[in-house]
């Protein structure tokens, strides 16, 4: 037991260890708390996210582009055909009703050509002068097929209807567009341009009116009293509703900025000669023998360019009376 007594009183010395301390709270950037359940990344997510990155940037700054060009201070071709084409897709709904498929298509070259020579406000009055003519055809639509005089597709027209309408106004479209004639006569290409819808509007409303209401219709080559619907026939009635909605648009152009209060007379005067006019032509010449070729379209671009020169003259006299 000696060995052990000697033993007992040594003491070891063991290494120090460092003690450890745990933080009371880790902090808030640890991966614990950025990933508490982390997983495996899925391939196919983690593609599927890369490509929506990818493709997000050229359709975002296409957007943009599109949005430059439509908000162009100056109609470019790229403005007027962006901006005919959101117009044409929002309105699909009122171009079905009022105009067939080629129709439509006609419609879209002269919403374009419109928009680039004369602006929104341009496009604006065209598009008044197609509400108001649309909403008229449809009046009493029933009541005009029974009689045989409603137009055909329940009013919706064709392309022949669009040219006829608006031949005049494309003239002056494209004289504006290429600057014949200077600065000085840009204001009148614009005139030209308004007072021909005015008279195709007052045409189509007074025609569309006096078919539905007239009490009494009758030729002006002779005051013969003829059926309703008869080529080159008037009635007060609808003669008076034509005039309105002459005043109606030509006052819209004012109310926009593009005419002023004398070219609203104008526009207005010269519609009502062409109008008086195309009564004549069609009393006189259409469905006779050996103008067979004279349909209400070709009658419907004299009576649209008869009604833009004489504003265009009228015009010009004005102005040189007053020098």
């Amino acid at each position: 037991m000696a060995w052990s007594a000697t033993l007992l009183p040594l003491h070891f010395k063991s290494s120090t260890v460092p003690s450890l301390r745990f933080p009371l709270s880790l902090p808030k950037k640890s991966l614990i708390f950025r990933n508490p359940e982390p997983k495996y990344p899925n391939p196919k997510l983690a593609k599927m996210q890369f490509l929506q990155r990818t493709n997000a940037i050229p359709v975002h700054g296409l957007v943009s582009r599109a949005m430059d060009i439509i908000q162009s201070s100056l109609p470019t071709w790229q403005s007027a055909f962006l901006s005919n084409l959101v117009i044409f897709v929002v309105g699909t709904p009122l171009l079905v009703a009022g105009l067939s498929l080629s129709g439509i298509c006609a419609a879209f070259l002269l919403g374009t050509l419109t928009w680039r020579a004369f602006g929104s406000p341009g496009f604006l009055l065209v598009a008044s002068y197609f509400v108001i003519g649309t909403a008229v055809t449809k009046v009493k639509m029933a009541q005009k097929e029974a009689q045989g005089v409603a137009e055909k597709r329940k009013g919706r027209r064709g392309p022949g209807s669009v040219i006829g309408s608006s031949a005049a106004g494309c003239v002056c479209a494209f004289l504006s567009i290429y600057g014949v004639g200077g600065g000085a006569f840009t204001q009148l290409w614009r005139l030209g341009f308004i007072a021909s819808f005015c008279t195709k509007l007052s045409d189509t409303v007074s025609s569309e009116i006096g078919k539905a209401y007239g009490k009494t219709t009758y030729l002006v080559t002779n005051f013969q009293i003829v059926p309703r619907g008869t080529e080159g026939a008037v009635s007060v009635e609808g003669t008076f509703a034509g005039l309105l909605a002459s005043i109606l648009l030509a006052s819209i152009g004012s109310l926009m900025g593009e005419i002023n209060v004398p070219e609203v007379v104008i526009c207005v005067i010269a519609s009502q000669i062409a109008n008086l006019g195309e009564s004549i032509i069609g009393a006189a010449f259409q469905g006779k023998e050996g103008f067979r070729w004279l349909n209400n379209d070709a009658v419907n671009i004299i009576n649209i360019s008869i009604g833009c020169i004489l504003a265009v003259l009228m015009q010009q006299i004005l102005q040189n009376w007053k020098m």
